[in-house]
Formats: structure tokens, C-alpha cells, sequence
């Protein structure tokens, strides 16, 4: 079995979600101009660049007066003669029978899609029951999974397994861990920790929903870290149709975790000294702080409201990680869980590679800093019962 591969960098995102996805298309003038650039001095533009830099509140300020003016009429199509104002109209109706025809080709690819997951079900089921332990693989299976493609490079022939040897080992160990190590964007979210919860992992699987949206079913064995014997993850399209026919991600829901005492993957326990400064005692506080962990999947971000303005592009890049995620397990890891296994879905996937001269190490200076910042924190003027540990949200650190 190939070592997971560890990638820093998503593939780009482009998943449809309200945020991004328009659900008309805006209109276009026939007057617009590209902008042209000859007349603006290198300086200028620098200079320009350098006030964005150091004021973000105004780079956001002319972000939103832009998106503003995105689909305003420039007035040319008020300016024409009544008969072709009337062409015009004529040739939007003919669009709006164009994008009812979209989204009926994209609700028949998806009963299409849930026609043959039918079919596919069967065979998910008996891979299960071999992973776990529950049934072997037939002879004929054996033999097709032994029989190299003809695409495939010659290589030395491999010894023929024994099947007596490590009989007593149950089924395939950490099959699904494993597979999730070699899928580059599952893989970023896993940590040290999170492993020894994911070895009880029995199968993973989904389910459309009546409405547009499908369910990730997390199944496990009894372990030492939660109750759940499943852990689901539910996302939910809009009821209309976006430009173009295809369905727009609205949101995801995920099941609550119960945690065993002190099991919780998703926060981390700090210990902080204080010193009281009148009478110079000294105390330890512990708080639960979130942390990164696979398990924060199962509390995905919630959509941007109207108060969360000058955050919403955070929250709308983590919206559009966490539906991408969604759709690698249904559409890559599901299907093709054994290729993830072996190694050997690396080789379809689009690795880019990094340019080294793209980066540059960091400064020490930033770290004496927050050294700095710890050690003024840590002598506290606060006396007293020690107060309960405060926890606070998991937070989804996928962004």
C-alpha cells in the first residue's frame, strides 16, 4: 500500500453555491468597453495597489461598489426603436424556454444518477461485508482483480497469494483510514489524533434525499472516543434551479458527536499559570480551546448573514471547501474506494506541483512577538475559585 500523499494545495474550488451561482443571468451591453490600461503609469498603479494593502475596509468598500454595478444597463437597449425593443423580448422568451429545457435535462440526470446508485448498491454492500470481515471474496473476483489491464505497463509477475497466511487477521485493518490518507483533500484534514478514532471506521456510503441533496453515512465499530455507531452529514440544494439548469448548494447539516469524557478530537485542553500581583500566588487554569480535526466536518459553516459583511468571503471560501469535500467523498471516494486504498486514483488526479521561488521563509520576529504576547498574558491579576473551563464552538477550520 502506497504512503498518503500530503498536498498543501486544493485543487481550485468552483462548486455552485447561492453565493456564486446567479440565478438569472445579468445583462450584457453592447457598449461595454474593455478597460484599457495604457495611460496609467507603473507608479501609479503600485501606489494604487499599496493603499488597497494597507486599508482593507476600503479594498471591501470598493469591492461591494462594484458588485453594485454589476447588470446595471448602460441605456442602449432603452435607446432602441420600439420593433426591436420587441425582437429583444422575443429572444429572452426563447431563453426562458431555453433554461426550462436545462433544468429538465438536470432532473432526468439525476433520476438517471439514482437509477444506476440502485444498481451500485449491491456491490458497495459486499464490499463492506468483505472489509470487514463478514464474507471473502469468490475466486472469479479474486481472479478479475489479479488480471492486469491492458493499459496497464508490464511488470513482474507477482507471486501467488497464499490464503492461509494471516488467516486470523480479520477482514482488510484501517481500510478506510487508509483510503482516506490518499485522497489529497480528506487527507489535508486529517491529524495524528483524529487517526486512532478513524481506525474504527466500517464503511462510509450515502443516500440521495426525496428533494435535491444527498447524505454521507460515517459507520463504526465500538470505540473509545464516541457513542455514535453513525455519524451523518447532509447536503441540501435550493429548490429552483440556477442559471444554466444546475442545481445550487444551499447548505449542509451534520449529526451532533457524543463524546466520550475527555474524548473530544475537536478541542484541545490549554494550561495557563496566573500570578496574583498583591499576593504573588500562583494558580493554573485550563480552558477547552477548538483545534483542527477531521471531525469538524460534521459541523460545517453556516451561510453568511447580512451582519457578517466584512467576514462573508471567509465564510463563502469554507462554504464552497466544505461542499467540494462533500462531493470528493460521494463522487471519488465511495465509488472508487479501493483505487484510494492502493494508491492508484493518485495517478487521475491533478497534483500541481510548487514553484519553490514562490516562497520565502518567515521571520523569527513574529514568533518573539507572540512569545512575548503569552508571557504577559500568563500573569493574570485574577484571584479566586478557578473557574469552569470554557468551551467553545468547534470551529471547521477547512479554509
Amino acid at each position: 500500500m502506497s504512503e498518503p500523499i500530503r498536498n498543501k494545495k486544493l485543487d481550485s474550488i468552483t462548486a455552485p453555491t447561492p453565493q456564486n451561482t446567479p440565478a438569472n443571468a445579468a445583462p450584457i451591453s453592447s457598449r461595454a468597453q474593455q478597460p484599457g490600461v495604457a495611460s496609467i503609469k507603473e507608479e501609479e498603479l503600485e501606489r494604487a495597489a499599496g493603499m488597497f494593502a494597507a486599508n482593507p475596509a476600503l479594498a471591501a468598500m470598493m469591492q461591494a461598489k462594484l458588485g453594485s454595478l454589476v447588470g446595471r444597463s448602460s441605456g442602449y437597449i432603452e435607446s432602441l426603436p420600439g420593433s426591436v425593443r420587441r425582437r429583444v423580448a422575443g429572444l429572452k422568451g426563447i431563453q426562458k424556454e431555453h433554461s426550462k429545457l436545462e433544468a429538465e435535462f438536470q432532473e432526468e440526470v439525476l433520476q438517471l444518477e439514482k437509477k444506476y446508485f440502485a444498481k451500485f448498491t449491491p456491490l458497495y454492500e459486499t464490499r463492506a461485508k468483505i472489509i470487514n470481515g463478514a464474507s471473502e471474496p469468490t475466486a472469479e473476483q479474486v481472479e478479475i482483480g489479479e488480471k492486469k489491464d491492458e493499459d496497464d505497463e508490464e511488470e513482474a509477475p507477482e507471486e501467488e497469494l497464499n490464503k492461509d497466511e494471516g488467516k486470523d487477521v480479520k477482514g482488510i485493518p484501517e481500510f478506510w483510514l487508509s483510503a482516506m490518507k490518499n485522497q489529497i483533500s480528506l487527507a489535508e484534514m486529517i491529524t495524528d489524533r483524529d487517526e486512532a478514532a478513524l481506525k474504527h471506521l466500517t464503511d462510509i456510503r450515502m443516500e440521495y434525499l426525496d428533494r435535491p441533496g444527498f447524505k454521507l453515512i460515517f459507520e463504526f465499530e465500538e470505540n473509545d472516543y464516541f457513542t455514535n455507531k453513525t455519524i451523518t452529514k447532509t447536503y441540501f440544494y435550493q429548490e429552483e434551479n440556477g442559471y444554466g439548469g444546475d442545481f445550487i448548494y444551499d447548505h449542509a447539516e451534520g449529526d451532533k458527536i457524543d463524546w466520550k469524557a475527555g474524548k473530544d478530537l475537536t478541542v484541545r485542553v490549554e494550561s495557563k499559570k496566573q500570578r496574583n500581583k498583591n499576593t504573588k500566588q500562583t494558580r493554573v487554569v485550563k480552558k477547552t480551546v477548538p483545534t483542527e480535526s477531521f471531525f469538524n466536518f460534521f459541523d460545517p459553516p453556516k451561510p453568511p448573514t447580512d451582519d457578517e459583511d466584512d467576514a462573508s468571503s471567509d465564510i463563502e471560501e469554507r462554504l464552497e471547501l466544505d461542499y467540494q469535500l462533500g462531493e470528493d467523498i460521494k463522487e471519488k471516494l465511495i465509488p472508487r474506494a479501493i483505487d484510494w486504498f492502493t494508491g492508484e486514483a493518485l495517478q487521475y488526479e491533478n497534483i500541481e506541483d510548487f514553484d519553490e521561488g514562490e516562497f520565502e521563509d518567515e521571520d523569527d520576529e513574529d514568533e518573539d512577538e507572540l512569545s512575548d504576547d503569552r508571557d504577559e498574558d500568563d500573569e493574570s491579576d485574577e484571584e479566586g475559585d478557578g473557574s469552569k473551563p470554557k468551551q467553545d464552538a468547534a470551529e471547521c477550520k477547512q479554509s
